[in-house]
């Protein structure tokens, strides 16, 4: 998952009210820390459009549904159950009445705290509201815009309620426009998270209140996040324990990898995702014991994500609306010496195919060979050539590139090579443009810049998640406003043609079929420029358990605990 608007963290100082213990846990008076590479871009859940907002939100928030971090599939949350009619165009949801929101000063009693279904109802009313500017929430853009019957007439200010949502006692019913297979996966992000009616109407600042396992402490000077359980959450283990184990949840937000793994090795985070492959010798060499032990003291898992990195064009700029120069740039770059300069093997593939990444196992039966078919390689006489063609023979009077990347050691070398590698062969002068994450991509969502750095880490396991950044309904019908999913603003009436019928295939091997020939012509017409495809080295104590890792790099923390194997434990298990 991903980008979103510009949040001044340093001025923050939030709170969530005591969580004073009032239950017996297994696990009692245990914390974890993590470390995550860059600050949340929001602390606003209608907002969230990146994955660090969102692993520190989701643990905070919650939607009728969630996306099980054991094998990515879709649970009940809010909603404790659902019905979806025949024609797939009714979904039915029965709302849970024992769950409370945390505890807030706009609450008078625990009763005043209960969650609603006004509150669902308050909460996708306000996602479709505009913003002061006229701006679209993401949550609106992403996923009520397209699909929910008058979502788009309230949005407007044409009607005073959103035709297609019904509430009955503790039911909620949503009506869709088209049928739409990954309608539950969308519900499941935490953009579609549920907050509550009343602390909105009390217009207190600074609150970040939910419904999930733990609630907002405090965002410190020394970019630390801490959680802290939420003792009237709802949900029990399959013993009937209270969840979630843990006492506080941390985040460290470190930057440097370099810095991270420090942090771990002196045991001061329990997790870190993504190590350098120049630490990874170092690692196994200098604590060779504590990898073989029985019990381990730490683990490693090497985990292919659903995450491309690319260069996004920026097509408001006259020079990248000729598909030529567009297509110049992607034959200019030489992959492989990226990998040999500075990407040295931290990838689980390089930038050959589309925008979806290569993984058979996640995407069984897309057709990953037709698309390399459509991939670039490096052929600069063809990239010099179409330069000419398009109107700028060695790279005469093409003017300079403002390439902005967040401040991130990796991607700065990532630049600096492309830069390099640019000049070299279109003889195009790039400036690098560093900044904060967030505010990268609201520069980005601005179209403020010719190239962007983009992460886009899957929504969910689909197709759709990928391509629907270039999808020309998620362009704002006023150019002056953000745009939180088509940065690029790419508009291509072959390529909507094909994404809506794969969208609104009934079979997914239909729906897979559409979405390659509609990958196809993103190539033919590129975008973007396809640079590598992640895939993270985790490093882990061995005490952390039932922390799952998946594709997505998506995890829910309140059934992790902390416990040290004792030897005899860990033979038994291992077995």
């Amino acid at each position: 998952m991903k980008k979103n608007y510009f949040f001044l963290f340093a001025l923050l100082l939030l709170f969530c009210s005591s969580c004073e213990t009032k239950k017996e846990y297994i696990f009692d008076s245990t914390s974890l820390t993590m470390a995550i590479d860059n600050p949340p871009a929001t602390l606003n859940s209608m907002e969230v459009n990146d994955y660090y907002s969102s692993i520190v939100l989701t643990q905070i928030m919650e939607g009728l549904v969630s996306i099980d971090p054991k094998d990515l599939t879709i649970k009940p949350q809010i909603a404790s159950s659902w019905q979806i009619s025949d024609d797939g165009l009714q979904y039915t949801f029965a709302i849970r009445n024992n769950i409370y929101f945390h505890q807030h000063k706009a609450f008078k009693s625990k009763k005043d705290r209960l969650l609603q279904p006004s509150d669902i109802r308050h909460t996708f009313e306000l996602a479709c509201t505009k913003g002061a500017k006229g701006e679209a929430s993401h949550a609106y853009s992403f996923l009520f815009k397209t699909n929910l019957i008058g979502a788009a007439e309230f949005f407007e200010g044409k009607a005073d309620t959103i035709s297609g949502m019904a509430i009955k006692d503790q039911t909620i019913t949503l009506q869709l426009k088209t049928k739409d297979a990954n309608f539950l996966n969308k519900l499941g992000n935490v953009c579609a998270a549920i907050s509550s009616k009343k602390v909105h109407l009390s217009k207190a600042e600074n609150s970040v209140i939910g419904t999930g396992p733990f609630c907002f402490s405090t965002y410190k000077k020394q970019n630390k996040i801490e959680l802290l359980r939420n003792v009237d959450y709802y949900e029990k283990d399959i013993d009937g324990k209270s969840l979630p184990y843990l006492e506080r949840l941390n985040f460290v937000v470190q930057t440097d990898k370099t810095a991270q793994l420090s942090l771990f090795e002196k045991h001061q985070i329990d997790l870190m995702i993504g190590i350098p492959e120049n630490c990874i010798a170092k690692i196994f060499e200098g604590r060779i014991e504590d990898f073989n032990s029985k019990p381990p003291v730490l683990a490693m898992h090497n985990n292919p994500l659903l995450t491309t990195n690319y260069y996004s064009f920026n097509l408001t700029d006259n020079r990248f609306q000729n598909t030529k120069v567009r297509q110049a740039f992607n034959y200019a770059l030489n992959k492989e010496n990226l990998d040999k300069e500075v990407l040295h093997k931290q990838y689980s593939a390089l930038g050959y195919y589309g925008i979806l990444p290569p993984i058979a196992e996640a995407f069984k039966g897309y057709d990953y060979a037709g698309i390399n078919k459509y991939g670039y390689t490096f052929q600069p006489e063809k990239a010099k050539k179409l330069l000419a063609e398009a109107g700028y023979p060695k790279g005469k009077r093409f003017g300079i590139v403002e390439l902005r990347i967040n401040n991130n050691a990796l991607h700065a070398a990532v630049a600096a090579e492309i830069s390099k590698q640019l000049k070299a062969c279109l003889n195009i002068e790039v400036k690098i443009i560093r900044s904060s994450f967030e505010k990268k991509n609201k520069a980005a969502g601005e179209a403020k810049g010719s190239l962007f750095a983009s992460t886009w880490t899957a929504d969910y396991a689909d197709p759709e998640t990928f391509l629907a950044n270039f999808y020309s309904k998620n362009i704002p019908s006023d150019s002056g406003q953000i745009s939180t999913i088509n940065i690029a603003r790419y508009s291509n009436s072959v390529f909507d043609i094909l994404f809506e019928q794969a969208k609104n295939s009934t079979k997914k091997t239909d729906a897979f079929d559409y979405y390659a020939k509609a990958e196809k012509i993103l190539l033919q017409d590129p975008p973007f420029i396809p640079l590598w495809y992640s895939g993270d080295i985790q490093l882990v104590y061995f005490s952390v358990r039932n922390l799952h890792f998946n594709a997505m790099n998506r995890f829910i923390f309140k059934e992790v605990y902390k416990k040290e194997w004792t030897t005899n434990e860990y033979l038994h298990t291992s077995k």
